[in-house]
C-alpha cells in the first residue's frame, strides 16, 4: 500500500470513529438497565437471537434516540398467524496494531443472520432456526424446538442451541470465553430444561459436547446455572463440565449485574480446569468487568476491564484487556458502535500487545 493510499484509509478509518456508536444484540446490560429478564426480549429465555414482541417494541420505541414515525404499526416479525422472523446485519471497518508487525485495516462483513420462529401451538410449542447466511456458506447457530408448560414456569428444549453459562455478552471475543470455550459461536446438540419462577431463573442442558468434529465417545457435556432477578440488581451461578475423551474440562462461574443511576454494570468470574493439558497446564481464572453509562436516550458509553490467567501454575502470565466503546442508537432498526481495545500480556508475545481501533454498523429487525 502506497503512502498516500495508507493516508487516506486511516484517516476514512478515524473519521467513522468520530462519527460512530452501536447495537443491541444479546446485550445483558439492557436486561440489568430495564430490570427485566434476558427471557422478556428474546425468544430463547437465555438471550440472543430472534426478539420477541416486546423486544421488537422495545428496540423501536424506547432504545433509539429519535423513533422515525412512518405512519404504520411497528415492525413485531409477524409474517402470519404463526410466524415471525428477523435478522442482523454486522459490518465494521477495524484497524489492528502491533508492536513489530504491519499494520493491519480491514473491512469485514462481520456475519448476516435469519431468524424464523414457529408457533407450532401457539404460546406452547414452537419450532426456532437461527441462520447464520453470511461470511462464507450458511452457518446454522441453533435449531431447536421448544415445549412450554401452561403456567410459562418452565420449559423443554431439544435441539441445537447455546449452552447456558454466565453472561451472554455480544463480543464474542471475550476474555471469559477464550477460558471456557463456551460461547455464541460454539452451539451444541442436546436437551435443556429451563425453570422460571418470580425472581428466580434456571436452566440444565445435557449435550454432546463442545469438543469439535464428531461424536467419537460417550462422554457428555453438562450445563447449568441459576440466577435472581431484581429490578435494580441480579446474581447468578453458573457450572459446566465437559466429559471429553482426552481428559476433562470443568468450568464454574459467578456473574451478576447492578444498576445505579444512569450506570449499568455487569461482572462476571470463573475458575476453569482443562485435564485434557498435561501437568496441570489447564487451570484458568478469567474475570470481565463492566460499567455502560446511559448518557442520554439512545448513547451509551461502555468502559470493560478484562483479566486472563492462562495458566495458573505459571507465574507472570496474566492477559488484560481494555475497552472504550461508545453506542448509538440514531433511528429504530440501526445502530453504530465505535471503540479502541487496548491488550496486554507477556512482554516477549508482540500479539499479546494489541490495540484494536473498529467502528461496526449494526442493522437489526
Amino acid at each position: 500500500m502506497s503512502d498516500l493510499t495508507h493516508r487516506i484509509a486511516r484517516c476514512f478509518v478515524l473519521v467513522l470513529l468520530c462519527l460512530g456508536g452501536y447495537a443491541a444484540h444479546a446485550e445483558p446490560y439492557l436486561a440489568v438497565q430495564m430490570g427485566l429478564k434476558c427471557g422478556q426480549c428474546h425468544v430463547n429465555p437465555t438471550g440472543g437471537g430472534l426478539r420477541t414482541t416486546f423486544g421488537d417494541v422495545f428496540a423501536q420505541t424506547v432504545l433509539p434516540a429519535q423513533h422515525l414515525d412512518a405512519g404504520t404499526d411497528n415492525w413485531t416479525g409477524q409474517l402470519g398467524q404463526y410466524l415471525r422472523a428477523g435478522g442482523d446485519l454486522r459490518f465494521d471497518g477495524s484497524v489492528t496494531q502491533a508492536p513489530n508487525t504491519k499494520t493491519v485495516q480491514q473491512f469485514q462483513n462481520e456475519q448476516t443472520r435469519v431468524y424464523l420462529e414457529a408457533d407450532v401451538i401457539p404460546n406452547r410449542l414452537l419450532a426456532y432456526v437461527d441462520e447464520q447466511v453470511a461470511p462464507g456458506g450458511a452457518l446454522n447457530r441453533e435449531a431447536y424446538m421448544v415445549y412450554w408448560s401452561a403456567t410459562h414456569d418452565w420449559y423443554l428444549k431439544a435441539g441445537q442451541m447455546y449452552l447456558p453459562f454466565g453472561l451472554r455478552l455480544q463480543d464474542q471475543t471475550a476474555l471469559i470465553y477464550t477460558a471456557t470455550g463456551i460461547n455464541m459461536t460454539t452451539p451444541d446438540q442436546g436437551v435443556e430444561f429451563g425453570w422460571e419462577r418470580g425472581h428466580w431463573d434456571a436452566q440444565f442442558a445435557v449435550s454432546n459436547g463442545t469438543a469439535g468434529g464428531a461424536v467419537t465417545s460417550n462422554g457428555k457435556q453438562s450445563s447449568g446455572q441459576l440466577s435472581y432477578v431484581q429490578s435494580l440488581w441480579r446474581v447468578g451461578v453458573a457450572a459446566n463440565f465437559n466429559a471429553q475423551s482426552g481428559g476433562s474440562k470443568s468450568a464454574y462461574a459467578i456473574f451478576g449485574g447492578l444498576r445505579t443511576g444512569p450506570i449499568s454494570w455487569l461482572a462476571q468470574a470463573e475458575v476453569t480446569n482443562d485435564e485434557s493439558i498435561a501437568n496441570s497446564q489447564g487451570k484458568q481464572l478469567g474475570t470481565l468487568l463492566e460499567a455502560n453509562w446511559l448518557i442520554a436516550r439512545g448513547n451509551n458509553l461502555k468502559i470493560t476491564q478484562e483479566f486472563l490467567n492462562p495458566n495458573r501454575e505459571v507465574a507472570n502470565a496474566e492477559r488484560t484487556r481494555w475497552s472504550l466503546v461508545y453506542e448509538l442508537t440514531p433511528i429504530q432498526f440501526v445502530q453504530v458502535r465505535t471503540g479502541v481495545r487496548y491488550s496486554d500480556g507477556i512482554p516477549q508475545d508482540d500479539s499479546e500487545h494489541q490495540r484494536l481501533y473498529f467502528v461496526e454498523l449494526h442493522g437489526f429487525f
